[in-house]
C-alpha cells in the first residue's frame, strides 16, 4: 500500500489494552501516513486522550511531552496492589473510611509541588532497559525520587470502597504512585482500578475518536477529523510576521524585533496575509533578548515556506 503525505493531528480516545504505538501504527495505518508520531506514552491499563500527530506535525510533537495533563483517576480503597493498579496481586490493607470531609482533607494535602518515587512497574529506563522488565525478573532497582506539581485534585465521587477523582498535574507525574500515597495518607491503603486521560495542554476529549469508530470511517472522513499543526501550540502566544520578517526566518536569518513588543520566549509563528483569516502558521519561533534588543530565531519550521499569498 502506497503511502501518502498526510499533515495533521488525531485527537484519539485510545481504548484499554491498546499501547501508544499501537495506536499510532494502527491510525497510520488507516490514513496510510508516510510519517507519524505520538505525544507521549499513555499506558495500556489507562485510556483517553492521545494525540497523534502526522507529517509536518511531528516536528511539534515534543512540545506536548512537556505539557501539563489531566486525568480521571478510580481508586480502591483499604487494599494495596504489587503493580499500584489491578493487573496486581491485590491484598487487604485497612477499612476505607466512611466520612467524606476525611477524604477531602487528604486529598488537599497532595496539592501542590510534591515528590514521588516512579514504580517499578513503568517504562521508565534504566541502563536501556524498561524497570518494568526488571520487575517482571523480580528485580528491585533503586530510584530517585522526582519533583512533579499537582495543581488540583477534585473529588468525584465517592462509594466506599470506590473513590473517583479528578486530577491537573505536570508533566512526569504517576497517578499509580499517587493513588497509593492517597491511601497511606487515610491509613487504608489504594490502587489504582481505573485511569482516563481528559486533557493535555490545550486538548480535551471533546471531539476525540476511537480507534474503531475511526477505522469504520471512509478515508475522506478521517482526513477532515485532523486538525492543524498549530493545535500543538496553542498554550503558547502567537506572532504574525511581515513579508520582510517572513523573508529573513524563512532563510535562516534573524530578524529584529522592536523592544518592548514582546518578552522573551517561545511563539507560535504566522505569516501576515491580505485577509487575517488567511494567515498561514509556519512554525516554532524564539524571541531572544540581546544586546541590541530583541530577535527572533527560528526554532522548528514547516518544510513548505512559500507566502499564502504567493
Amino acid at each position: 500500500m502506497a503511502k501518502r503525505k498526510i499533515d495533521g493531528v488525531l485527537l484519539l480516545d485510545k481504548g484499554h489494552g491498546w499501547s501508544s504505538n499501537q495506536a499510532l501504527q494502527k491510525a497510520r495505518w488507516l490514513l496510510q501516513a508516510e510519517k507519524g508520531g505520538h505525544t507521549g506514552v499513555l499506558d495500556p491499563f489507562a485510556t483517553g486522550l492521545l494525540p497523534l500527530c502526522f507529517g509536518e506535525a511531528t516536528k511539534f510533537a515534543q512540545c506536548m511531552l512537556d505539557a501539563d495533563k489531566g486525568y480521571r483517576a478510580t481508586l480502591c480503597l483499604g487494599k494495596e496492589s504489587t503493580t499500584l493498579d489491578g493487573e496486581g496481586e491485590i491484598r487487604e490493607t485497612g477499612t476505607a473510611p466512611a466520612d467524606v470531609s476525611q477524604i477531602e482533607a487528604v486529598l488537599g494535602q497532595f496539592v501542590g509541588p510534591i515528590s514521588q518515587i516512579p514504580p517499578m512497574h513503568s517504562a521508565l529506563k534504566r541502563d536501556g532497559k524498561a524497570l518494568y522488565e526488571y520487575a517482571r525478573e523480580g528485580v528491585e532497582i533503586e530510584r530517585a525520587p522526582r519533583q512533579v506539581t499537582i495543581y488540583g485534585i477534585s473529588l468525584v465521587s465517592y462509594a466506599a470502597p470506590e473513590l473517583v477523582i479528578d486530577v491537573d498535574c505536570s508533566k512526569g507525574t504517576y497517578i499509580r504512585v499517587l493513588a497509593q500515597d492517597i491511601g497511606r495518607a487515610l491509613g487504608c491503603g489504594a490502587y489504582l482500578t481505573g485511569l482516563r486521560r481528559t486533557r493535555t495542554a490545550g486538548f480535551t476529549l471533546d471531539g476525540s475518536i476511537s480507534i474503531e469508530s475511526f477505522e469504520a470511517m471512509g478515508m475522506s472522513e478521517r482526513e477532515a477529523l485532523l486538525r492543524p499543526a498549530d493545535g500543538l501550540l496553542a498554550e503558547l502566544p502567537e506572532l504574525v510576521l511581515d513579508e520582510r520578517q517572513f523573508a529573513l526566518v524563512s532563510h535562516g536569518q534573524r530578524p529584529r524585533v522592536p523592544p518592548g513588543v514582546l518578552s522573551q520566549g517561545e511563539y507560535r509563528l504566522y505569516v501576515a496575509a491580505e485577509k487575517p483569516d488567511n494567515r498561514r502558521f509556519i512554525g516554532l519561533g524564539e524571541v531572544v533578548v540581546t544586546g541590541n534588543g530583541c530577535e527572533l530565531r527560528s526554532k522548528r519550521l514547516l518544510a513548505d515556506l512559500h507566502h499564502p499569498d504567493a
